[in-house]
């Protein structure tokens, strides 16, 4: 009697949909936003599934923080990657994005419905969750990425500088600044030792994968607005995503720059879209299906949509990948860290400029409104209210405020 053995593409292909399942159980249930998906992470794979030890989990998370694209995303892409190859990898990117993407998608496609009277308050009440989400995400990232004076004062020269300039590259340059100060600003901070990771792939793919990053954004940067409307919203979308430190709230300055300063969508619009997407679990970088099913007037549709979610998430994908053969001499630098450092400082300002504006500016008109968005942001701080308790508390009363008037 012979007795099978499975063989490694067996092994890898049950190894994959085994990522899968566990990513798509996270992508339906982990609300609250990047800083949160990093804690169910950890549970998850560290805690309960010993996937990966508490160094390993480490090293990635740092990695998944100094490079550009959406963290707790490049952080589940990263941990299919090790689990199961490129086929785990990709489970894991489609299974956690997918259940927001549709969302947020039929969101776009029923807000027309939300053009009357009461609807406008529905709108009304998710710019209100964006003041709140926006503002506790500026603490939050004030406390952990500004804990002493030089790198607080950084942030603040930051939001300054965003708020009195129309440079439409000032976004790039306050990031940019904050990587040349870090070395002499942060030079108490030391990088963390760590093992490399067992890849199926070595430094000659990692090459290949970061060349194809630095190509597409030359593409984007200055091929795009030579192309139809489809490609220059992907060029928008990618330069967003390859641009982007820090991800999950941090996009909203860049997206703004990228989609509503040309006239795609309008500041109302992008704002209803930022509020919905507090209310769903998964990746806030699927805001980018809303966006692209609502271009040019609604006219986007589904292509929109999938150009949208791929153009803004295939930056940091390559990101990453592209960087891990070569992340154990990276993260052993001291410089690297200060530098990482640095930019996160800066992307506090800029976190914090946008919370000004558009988000404060758009949103809050009176009393009433800012008491509401008040209340939601205590409840997020102090009572650790989840995101869509949030959602139901502004909307809810901003409906309750139109009945009255």
């Amino acid at each position: 009697m012979s007795t099978s053995v499975p063989t490694s593409n067996t092994l890898s292909a049950g190894r994959a949909l085994e990522v899968g399942a566990v990513f798509l159980r996270l992508g339906l249930t982990s609300f609250g936003g990047p800083i949160a998906h990093l804690g169910y992470f950890r549970r998850e794979f560290v805690e309960r599934r010993r996937w990966l030890d508490e160094e390993h989990f480490a090293q990635l998370l740092a990695l998944c923080q100094f490079l550009p694209g959406p963290a707790s995303s490049q952080l589940g892409f990263s941990i299919g990657l090790l689990r199961a190859g490129w086929a785990g990898a990709l489970a894991a990117f489609v299974a956690f994005t997918l259940p927001s993407a549709l969302l947020l998608f039929a969101f776009a496609e029923f807000s027309s419905q939300l053009a009357g009277p009461w609807g406008q308050a529905v709108v009304h009440g998710l710019k209100l969750v964006a003041v709140a989400v926006v503002a506790q995400g500026v603490l939050g990232m004030a406390r952990s990425l500004c804990p002493d004076a030089p790198r607080a004062l950084l942030a603040v020269a930051a939001t300054v500088l965003m708020a009195i300039s129309t440079l439409p590259a000032m976004q790039l340059l306050v990031v940019a600044g904050g990587a040349a100060l870090g070395p002499l600003i942060c030079r108490r901070v030391v990088a963390r030792q760590g093992d490399s990771f067992a890849l199926t792939y070595g430094s000659r793919a990692g090459v290949a994968l970061l060349l194809a990053y630095g190509a597409l954004l030359v593409a984007a940067l200055t091929l795009s607005p030579l192309l139809p409307p489809l490609g220059q919203m992907a060029g928008a979308f990618y330069r967003t995503g390859a641009l982007v430190f820090g991800g999950g709230h941090v996009v909203l300055p860049l997206l703004k720059h990228a989609i509503v300063d040309p006239g795609w969508v309008s500041p109302d619009t992008f704002l209803a879209g930022y509020g919905a997407a507090q209310a769903v679990p998964g990746p806030m970088f699927t805001l980018s299906s809303f966006l692209g099913k609502q271009m040019y007037g609604g006219q986007g549709g589904a292509m929109g949509a999938t150009v949208g979610v791929l153009s803004i998430f295939l930056p940091g994908l390559l990101a990453v990948s592209g960087t891990l053969p070569f992340w154990r001499a990276l993260a052993a630098r001291d410089q690297a860290a200060r530098m990482l450092a640095g930019v996160n400082a800066a992307v506090v300002g800029l976190l914090a400029a946008a919370l000004y504006d558009p988000v404060w500016v758009s949103a809050v008109g009176d009393a009433g409104d800012f008491a509401i968005a008040a209340v939601g942001f205590v409840g997020l701080v102090a009572v650790r209210w989840p995101a869509w308790v949030v959602v139901f508390w502004c909307v809810g009363i901003s409906l309750v405020r139109h009945a009255w008037v």
